[in-house]
């Protein structure tokens, strides 16, 4: 299974006023990771709905165990889990990149719907990269 990683430096935006990060930002983290992790595989999410698919959260999961604060440099490193036929999950860890301690972690789960939100199998273009990521 490959791993793909993405950075992201914290930005005030994303902190309480004691500069640490707030909890409910790390979703938004774990998005960016599968996002980029998506786009090097050659497909953006853009493309997706282009084919009249959605990727909504149906769970999700994070385990904290020390926070990230304003100008962190991080590093959000996102596997697949796994493909199913009308779901995909991915797991995340974030580092803070210059010590590579492990801030959080966890995973989302997302169905395949259309516009209608009707669940749908996975888009064929889609299935085959991803699996391709998964059996490396």
């Amino acid at each position: 299974m490959k791993t793909f990683a993405t950075e992201y430096r914290v930005i005030y935006g994303d902190c309480d006023p004691f500069d640490v990060v707030y909890y409910a930002n790390y979703f938004d983290f774990f998005e960016r990771g599968r996002t980029e992790l998506f786009r090097d595989l050659g497909i953006t999410y853009r493309q997706v709905q282009d084919m009249d698919i959605f990727l909504p959260v149906s769970e999700t999961y994070s385990k904290f165990y020390k926070s990230a604060r304003y100008d962190d440099l991080l590093q959000i490193e996102t596997t697949i889990a796994f493909l199913k036929k009308a779901s995909i999950r991915f797991d995340y860890k974030i580092f803070k990149k210059q010590t590579r301690v492990l801030l959080t972690e966890g995973y989302t789960v997302h169905a395949f719907v259309n516009r209608e939100g009707k669940v749908q199998r996975a888009p064929e273009e889609v299935a085959d990269k991803v699996k391709g990521l998964i059996e490396e």
